[in-house]
């Protein structure tokens, strides 16, 4: 589970989603690549993605729903998902989750 990230350059705007229930920072590693960590608050969720991720729990627990998928999987800190480029996936949570999302160039 990823704990911290060294020599990154933060950017000092939130991104702020659903009224301010889901809110993230973006962090670019010294080689370039994008995260973001942030948290969701209880509620329900649907989120659209443009780049393949990879969402790492980093406290909490929630279900997801992932494309093409009927199921809700339950999820919590230490565990990860992948998410394809191009699609949506469903995020469920009763406790705050925190977590860091990688963005994965296919």
């Amino acid at each position: 589970m990823i704990e911290k990230f060294e020599h990154v350059t933060a950017e000092t705007r939130a991104n702020v989603y659903f009224d301010g229930k889901v809110v993230s920072h973006t962090l670019w590693l010294a080689n370039g690549e994008k995260r973001t960590l942030g948290i969701f608050m209880p509620g329900s969720y649907e989120f659209g993605t443009a780049e393949a991720e990879i969402m790492d729990l980093t406290e909490g627990e929630c279900e997801v729903q992932l494309p093409g998928s009927d199921e809700w999987k339950p999820m919590k800190a230490g565990e990860a998902f992948r998410v394809p480029a191009n699609s949506k996936y469903g995020l469920r949570c009763c406790v705050p989750v925190q977590y860091v999302c990688a963005y994965i160039k296919e």
